[in-house]
C-alpha cells in the first residue's frame, strides 16, 4: 500500500471511530467537551510547532487582517461543526451525523459552483439532484428537515472552502483557528471552574483523562490527512472519504441500536446512489483526462 493511501485511510478510519470516543463523554455537556477539545488541541499543536521551530508564519499572519478575518470565520464554522457533531453523538443521532458527511462531497460541488465559479459536469449535477431527492425523502419521512446532517455538511463545506483559498497549511491553519477560539474556550472553562462546575472540578479521573485525549484525537487524524492529501490524487481521496461516514453508520446501527427502518434506508440508498454516480463519473473523467494527456 502506498504511504499516502495509508495515511489518508488512517485519518478517515480515526474520524469514523469518533462516535466511540465522544460516547465516553456523554455525561459532559457537548459545549464543555468542545471547549476542552479546543484548548487541548491548541496545546498539542503549539508543542508540535515548538519542536519544529515553525513560528515565522505567525507574525506575518497577525499583521494581515484579511487572513485573520478568513481564519476567524473558519474557526467559528469549525466550532459549530464540532459542537453539533458532539451533541449528535451524545444524543443518539450518529446516523444523522453520518448522513451529513455522506452528502458533504455533493455540497462541495454546489459551493464550488457558487463561489469558485467551477462548472460541474452533467454527471455531477445528476448526483446532486439524486442526493437532494434523498434528503427531501428523509425530511418528509421524519416530518422535519434533517438539520444535524445539513448543519454538519454546510458548516464543514464552507470551512473547506475557506481553507481551500486560505494561505496556511493544515498544521498552521488549525493552530490559528484554535488560537482564535481559545479565549472563549479558556474563559468558559475558567468560569465554570470558579463556579464549582465543570468536569475539571466535578468530573471523575476517567472523564478528565478522556478530555485530555481530545487534543491528540483531533490533531493526529488531521496531520495524517494532510500527509495523505499531498501524496495521492483527489480521485483517490474522494473514494477514501466514504470510510468515515460508513463506519459511523455501522456504529450507530449495530453498536448503539439507532433505528434504520426500511423507509429511512430508501433515503440513504438515494444518497448512496448519488455518491456512486459522483465517484464513478469522477474516476471516468480523471482516466479520460490522463489518456488525453498521454495522447497529446
Amino acid at each position: 500500500m502506498q504511504p499516502g493511501v495509508l495515511y489518508a485511510a488512517l485519518a478517515y478510519l480515526a474520524w469514523g471511530l469518533f462516535p466511540l470516543y465522544f460516547k465516553q463523554l456523554s455525561a459532559i455537556p457537548a459545549l464543555e467537551v468542545v471547549m476542552h477539545r479546543t484548548v487541548w488541541c491548541m496545546v498539542l499543536l503549539l508543542a508540535v510547532l515548538a519542536m519544529r521551530r515553525q513560528w515565522a508564519w505567525l507574525g506575518a499572519v497577525w499583521r494581515t487582517p484579511k487572513v485573520m478575518g478568513a481564519f476567524a470565520l473558519s474557526a467559528v464554522l469549525l466550532g459549530v461543526n464540532w459542537l453539533v457533531y458532539v451533541w449528535a453523538v451524545q444524543n443518539g443521532h450518529v446516523l444523522d451525523a453520518s448522513l451529513g458527511y455522506f452528502i458533504l462531497p455533493l455540497v462541495n460541488v454546489g459551493l464550488g459552483f457558487v463561489f469558485l465559479h467551477e462548472r460541474p459536469r452533467p454527471g455531477q449535477w445528476i448526483a446532486v439532484a439524486v442526493a437532494a431527492a434523498g434528503v427531501l425523502w428523509l425530511a418528509l419521512l421524519s416530518g422535519h428537515v434533517p438539520w444535524v446532517a445539513l448543519v454538519l455538511a454546510v458548516t464543514f463545506g464552507f470551512y473547506g472552502l475557506l481553507r481551500k483559498v486560505g494561505a496556511l497549511g493544515a498544521l498552521e491553519g488549525l493552530t490559528l483557528e484554535t488560537l482564535v477560539l481559545a479565549p472563549v474556550a479558556g474563559g468558559l472553562l475558567l468560569w465554570w471552574g470558579l463556579q464549582g462546575q465543570g468536569a475539571l472540578v466535578q468530573g471523575s479521573a476517567s472523564d478528565i483523562g478522556w478530555l485530555l485525549l481530545a487534543g491528540p484525537f483531533t490533531a493526529v487524524p488531521l496531520l495524517l490527512f494532510a500527509a495523505g492529501a499531498r501524496r495521492v490524487s483527489m480521485a483517490t481521496m474522494g473514494i477514501l472519504q466514504y470510510i468515515s461516514p460508513s463506519l459511523q453508520l455501522l456504529i450507530g446501527v449495530w453498536l448503539y441500536g439507532e433505528p434504520f427502518e426500511a423507509a429511512r434506508a430508501i433515503g440513504f440508498c438515494l444518497i448512496w446512489a448519488a455518491l456512486g454516480v459522483y465517484s464513478l463519473e469522477g474516476l471516468w473523467f480523471s482516466r479520460r483526462a490522463a489518456a488525453d494527456t498521454k495522447g497529446s
